[in-house]
């Protein structure tokens, strides 16, 4: 396995954890030797894998058989796939907090239908008891993660990109901590995701149509720096989610919030961006993105939207320009192929 001194240093020396982006189990047993404790996946990476490898998971048992084609045949798969890694990864949960996980992500097609999505949450629930239900960060999703912390399960909002999204969970996780305590349960684990370089993707569009002030070189630090004052709010506020960036854009995405209290989702070619990095490494979560690159990432609105706290209503979520492309991906690439993909 290829040695990543950078991976093995922030996951010895901080307190931030390293959780593997992909689905593909070659790619994770190197993640794992370079100190990756947990799994994050969604419909599209699974889809990969199971058309990059067939051979592997027909051998796993992995199959559609008896399913039909639907709906129920793409969860059944991301059932299967997602109980593999979650057996592969439980004995890592005695290492401690944030340790041993896997996530599985809801149908990206019902972003806003409460019902539909509380239903299917029920059932991953029952998958194992290390899987992390993925649920979109829309004004819908947020009341069903709040109710999905109430029953003790463990949640992340994804499709996530904003401080006020974030902000959004973190005090949905609060008022379910509550609920569940109240009933004598323990809360499970809570993650609140920032897509970092898919905010960067979409405001990159925005800067050049609207002519803005910004320039490449600033909008690449538009998602370190919604995820930088999202964190020092979240430990202002002693919110007990934890904070992901994901969706990373290059080594930078990482190397700039090392040493913080997060989980970071990083994907195998993240981690080859990180693996030429020589040491002595150091913690940059307290060190702000530059002043004057804020004050010209300012001029866009949208970039207001996403860095303020108050930048957006919850019911102004799934309308934000980097919800749609997100989900527009996870359906297109991940969910729907699934709905009559057979093995």
């Amino acid at each position: 396995m290829a040695v990543n001194e950078f991976l093995r240093w922030m996951t010895s020396s901080t307190q931030s954890l390293y959780w593997h982006d992909s689905a593909n189990i070659d790619e994770l047993d190197e993640a794992i030797s370079n100190g990756a404790v947990g799994v994050t996946t969604n419909p599209f990476l699974v889809n990969l894998t199971l058309h990059a490898d067939p051979d592997f998971w027909r051998q796993q048992g992995i199959s559609q058989a008896g399913t039909a084609e639907g709906d129920a045949r793409a969860e059944e798969l991301i059932r299967q796939v997602t109980t593999f890694v979650a057996n592969k990864m439980a004995p890592f949960r005695a290492r401690g907090y944030g340790r041993g996980y896997v996530c599985g992500q809801l149908n990206p097609n019902r972003p806003g239908q409460e019902g539909l999505m509380m239903e299917q949450a029920s059932r991953y629930a029952d998958w194992a008891p290390n899987v992390v239900i993925k649920i979109p960060a829309t004004q819908a999703g947020i009341i069903i993660l709040e109710e999905c912390v109430a029953r003790g399960w463990n949640v992340a909002a994804t499709v996530s990109f904003t401080v006020p999204q974030v902000l959004a969970v973190g005090e949905a996780f609060q008022r379910g901590a509550v609920k569940a305590r109240a009933r004598g349960i323990e809360p499970g684990l809570g993650i609140a995701v920032v897509m970092v370089g898919r905010l960067d993707d979409y405001l990159r569009d925005v800067m050049y149509d609207s002519r803005s002030a910004a320039t490449e070189a600033d909008v690449i630090w538009a998602g370190t720096a919604a995820i930088k004052r999202a964190y020092g709010i979240f430990q202002e506020r002693g919110y007990e989610s934890i904070l992901m960036p994901a969706g990373c854009r290059g080594a930078y995405h990482i190397t700039e919030v090392a040493g913080a209290k997060m989980i970071m989702s990083i994907a195998p070619k993240i981690a080859k961006m990180l693996a030429p990095l020589q040491g002595p490494f150091a913690e940059r979560i307290s060190i702000p993105v530059d002043p004057a690159i804020i004050s010209r990432l300012q001029t866009m609105k949208e970039f207001v939207k996403a860095y303020e706290p108050d930048g957006m209503t919850p019911e102004e979520f799934i309308t934000f320009g980097s919800t749609n492309r997100t989900l527009n991906q996870f359906c297109d690439s991940g969910w729907n192929p699934l709905r009559n993909f057979t093995l």
